[in-house]
This record gives structure tokens, sequence and C-alpha cells, in this order.
């Protein structure tokens, strides 16, 4: 009997424990409540934290998450205004404000990633189509680069360095697509908080073709610096030579000045020797000529001279060596 009555209590026990579970739950920080009876919603949603209650078996409770939830857009290929074709990822943030209207239209958070990716993707493949690459890769409206010191003036005022213009930019561009797609989520019971392009990259199939272009341009501008280069190379060895040369004719006129002074000494020094006496200009006439004869005459050497030559005037002359003999002997001149 007691066994009985204490299984009794065991079942009653869990009878009420089960009856409290199904009236009684429990709203998170972190969630918001939609009540529904046989599928319908009832009541207003319970947005904030607290114990509530509902008909057990009838009403049922269904969670919808209040926090600040992520989107993530897979790559997609578009082409710009310009006719190039880029694949562009978004990422984007989102809550539930009405979480009753959210409900009826979508229902759980699978559905509202599907109909974001439907939303935000017609919206940037519109915005893309609009604008320029340009336009969607740079933010600074009017940003001043800065330019390369090595740059001369003809380059400069050929604009090298500059940055093309735009007009809008990419905050702006993704600010268009916020206003666009906030307007066609809100009808979701949706709040779109911010979206932001995430990468930007060219298509898989003209990629290479790009990159193609990229490296003629840089190699085009490394030959003109190359060319630039050898230029001045070019100029700076023509500066040497002509210094060179410079050096070299400078030196040599001051050779020549030089040797010029010495041959000038040299035949004030002759003509002061000879104006010695009347015999020294025949005395040294013999001795010149003697010395000349090793360098002119040799075993194999045949000359036909004139009798009356300078060559020959101590030979043909006896005359000349009775001059030159006053001059070596003064004591056998008879007048003496």
């Amino acid at each position: 009997m007691r066994a009985r009555s204490a299984n009794l209590w065991i079942g009653s026990g869990i009878v009420i424990v089960v009856l409290l579970y199904s009236v009684f739950y429990a709203v998170s920080e972190v969630e918001q409540v939609v009540i529904t009876q046989f599928g319908k919603p009832v009541g207003e949603p319970i947005t904030t934290a607290d114990l509530q209650y509902k008909i057990p078996f009838i009403q049922k409770v269904n969670a919808i998450d209040k926090r600040i939830l992520e989107w993530e857009g897979t790559p997609s290929d578009m082409p710009t205004k310009d006719k190039l074709y880029i694949s562009v990822s978004l990422y984007a943030r989102w809550k539930i404000t009405q979480p009753l209207q959210y409900f009826l239209r979508l229902g759980d958070e699978r559905s509202a990633q599907s109909r974001l990716d439907d939303i935000l993707g017609s919206e940037t493949r519109n915005a893309v189509a609009k604008h320029e690459l340009i336009e969607l890769i740079r933010t600074t409206k009017d940003r001043t680069p800065l330019l390369d010191g090595l740059l001369t003036d003809a380059e400069k005022a050929l604009k090298m360095g500059t940055l093309v213009p735009i007009h809008k930019g990419r905050k702006l561009v993704e600010l268009e697509i916020f206003q666009a797609a906030a307007e066609k989520v809100r009808v979701f019971g949706i709040e779109l908080l911010d979206i932001r392009f995430k990468r930007i990259n060219y298509n898989e199939s003209v990629r290479p073709k790009i990159y193609e272009r990229m490296i003629s341009e840089r190699r085009q501008i490394a030959e003109r610096f190359l060319s630039e280069g050898l230029g001045e190379a070019a100029r700076i060895r023509g500066n040497r030579e002509r210094e060179l040369s410079r050096i070299q004719s400078e030196a040599y006129r001051q050779v020549e000045e030089i040797r010029g002074e010495a041959d000038a000494r040299a035949a004030a020094i002759y003509a002061s020797a000879y104006n010695q006496s009347k015999a020294s200009a025949p005395f040294y006439a013999f001795i010149r000529t003697m010395q000349s004869y090793p360098a002119i005459f040799n075993q194999n050497t045949t000359l036909v001279l004139a009798g009356d030559g300078e060559l020959m005037q101590f030979i043909q002359r006896p005359q000349a060596f009775s001059a030159v003999g006053d001059v070596a002997n003064p004591k056998a001149n008879p007048n003496e």
C-alpha cells in the first residue's frame, strides 16, 4: 500500500514538472520570442529577458535571435562600366528588429540569408555596372600622391605619377548599395547595419591577360628608365672624354711652352758661346759636323752629294780646317 502511494506521488510530481515546463519558459538576453498557436502567431512578440508562460501543448515558443548577425556573400562575377569583368565578394551585418514580421515573411535565419543573397547580390551588380573599376578600388577622392624626387621637369609636365581622378570612390558606392538594399530588406523585419566590399579581383578568365598587360607596362617603364640611364652614362662618358682631351691639350700646350722656352734658352746659350770670338762659330760648325757623321754613315750607306755641300765642307775645302786649326792652336798663326 505504501509502495503504491509512493509511486503515485512520484508520478504526480513528474506530471507537475512536465506541466510546469510546458507552461513556463525563459527568454534570454540574446533572443526574442514569438508565440504561435496551431501555427499562427498570437499576442505581441516578447523582446525582453524574463520568465513567461503559455498554454501547454497548444502554444509553441519560436525563439528569434536578437544579436547582430553576419552575412557573407559568395564571390560573383560582374562587369563594370568600363567593360572589365571582376569577381566581387561582400560581407554585411544585420539584425532582426521586427520579429513578428520576420517570422511571418521568412520564418528562420536560413531563409533570411537566402533572401539577403538575392537582394544584396542584385544591388551590388547594379552598382558595379554603373561605375568604373577605379571608383570601386579607390577611397579618397582628392588624394595627393607622393612623387619620386628623381622625376624630371619633362616627366612632371607629362603628369607622370599623378592619380586618375575619381568622382565617388568605394565608400560612396558601398553607401549606394547599403541604402538601396536597406529599403528592400526592411519589409522582412530586418535592419541592415553595414555592408562592405570584402574582395575585388579580376575575373579568372581575364586575369592572365590583365597581369600580362601590367607586366608589359612595368617593362616599358623599366626600359624607359634604362634608356635614360644609358643616355646619362653616355653623357658622363662624353664629358669625361672632353675633359680628358682638354687636360691633355693643356698639358701638351704647357709642354710645348716649356720646350720652347728651353730651346730659346739653349739658343741664347749657343749664341753667347758663338759670340766669344770670331773662330767660335767655325769651330762649333766643325764639332757638330763631326758628330753628325756617325749618325749618317755606316758600312751600307751610299750617298751622292755635291762637292760644295755643307756636309762635305771640311773634306772638300781645306781652308775650313785651317780656320778651325787656328782656333785649336792660336800660336800656329804666323801673324800673331
